[in-house]
């Protein structure tokens, strides 16, 4: 495994999605729940949210990555972390 430059941070970061998928399938069985319109203007579910939270946090890393080179990510965190509020309350 020493080719994969394994961090802490990096097994941090792989723990949280793991955890994040077991919650969902937790609440998807115990749970279950319809899929709802919000300002997407199509259906979406927990999971489909979660994705759709990932995807675009991964995104405002890149550009702030991008645009500052990388200096310090507590911005860039805080405001994925806004983004993914928004994406469960109103998506």
């Amino acid at each position: 495994m020493d080719w994969m430059a394994w961090t802490w941070e990096t097994g941090a970061f792989f723990g949280i999605i793991a955890a994040l998928l077991a919650i969902m399938t937790i609440l998807a069985i115990y749970r279950p729940e319809t899929p709802r319109r919000g300002i997407l203007r199509f259906p979406t579910t927990r999971g489909d949210r979660l994705f759709v939270s990932l995807i675009g946090s991964a995104f405002i890393f890149i550009l702030w990555i991008r645009l500052t080179g990388g200096d310090n990510p507590y911005y860039p965190a805080g405001a994925a972390a806004l983004y993914s509020v928004a994406m469960f309350r109103y998506a």
